[in-house]
């Protein structure tokens, strides 16, 4: 079990003269290596200066949620696999590339940043490729994972957005497992082969796991309960629960109007609308993570392997 870091230690390092470096950024990745083990472990995987540069020194938390997400795609597109929360990864399933663009199930939801980002053709690869909306599904994780570790930066009473990402990346991923279920009988029969259906397990479940980590944050979400209610819908009949071999998971605490920090060690579990094992997830961890981003903050659409590759340039990010 992750042993929280002590918030004295933190505490110290944000007292840490600004004199003694050049700029933020390397007292923002002590913070982070102190904090945040899965943050770290990406900043350890990506190369240091793609990672510093997303770094912003205005910002409570140095940017750093953003800055794993973007390394999360790095890494991703380096590796050609999905590293996960926790440790290890799962390859990526180009398979998938072939099947119905995510574009088609953009109807089933209203105006939205997220919608207009990530499925609208000419905008994000995620539109037309089902394994870039995976690889968004992944970096929201991670995302918000580094957002729950680092809390500790910003006051309860300041609103902030990091819940919102992965909401909609995880009611994307299940809209998109019923459409093709319902009206694209090959795209439902490949999600269901074994390297499709282990992608998708694994990240999905994830997932659940990480928001529900997040539930007991307060004012860490502005679109998250409209998007988490539609994962909340599907039942043990949805195709999501076909493919991850349990109903999807409903973190009923994010829905709360109002809900208490119930501090790390005290994450509400999700809860299942069936009792099953998640032996499908394998050898994942199971203790609590969390992640995602937001409406005002919304990460910039990338292409595993491509533009991730691209360092911001300088001028591109608050220094």
């Amino acid at each position: 079990m992750r042993l929280p870091f002590p918030a004295a230690a933190i505490a110290a390092l944000l007292l840490v003269p600004a004199a003694a470096h050049a700029d933020c950024r390397a007292k923002a990745i002590g913070i982070l290596e102190a904090s945040s083990p899965d943050g770290a472990a990406i900043y350890r995987q990506a190369r240091p200066d793609f990672f510093a540069g997303w770094i912003d020194c205005a910002e409570a938390e140095y940017g750093l949620p953003t800055a794993v997400h973007e390394s999360t795609h790095y890494v991703t597109g380096e590796t050609d696999a999905f590293p996960l929360v926790g440790g290890g990864a799962v390859p990526r399933p180009h398979e998938v590339s072939g099947f119905m663009p995510p574009w088609r199930i953009a109807r089933q939801f209203g105006p939205d940043s997220f919608v207009d980002i990530y499925l609208t053709r000419g905008k994000a690869s995620s539109a037309t490729d089902f394994l870039y909306l995976l690889d968004e599904l992944n970096a929201y994780t991670h995302d918000l994972s580094a957002a729950v570790d680092l809390k500790a930066l910003r006051s309860h009473d300041e609103v902030v957005d990091h819940r919102d990402g992965l909401a909609a990346l995880m009611a994307f991923t299940a809209a998109y497992a019923e459409i093709a279920r319902e009206k694209e009988p090959a795209t439902w029969r490949g999600l269901q082969a074994p390297g499709a259906r282990a992608a998708v397990a694994a990240l999905w479940s994830q997932a659940e796991r990480v928001m529900a980590a997040s539930c007991g944050i307060p004012n860490y979400g502005a679109e998250d309960k409209a998007y988490l209610g539609r994962v909340c819908a599907a039942g043990p009949g949805s195709a999501m629960a076909a493919l991850v071999g349990h109903a999807p998971a409903c973190p009923a605490a994010c829905l709360a109007p109002d809900v208490a920090d119930a501090g790390p060690d005290e994450a509400p579990e999700p809860v299942r609308q069936e009792a099953q094992d998640d032996a499908v997830t394998g050898s994942l961890p199971r203790h609590p993570f969390a992640i995602a981003a937001g409406p005002r903050h919304h990460r910039p659409a990338h292409d595993a392997g491509l533009s991730a590759r691209k360092q911001p340039a300088a001028g591109d990010r608050p220094q």
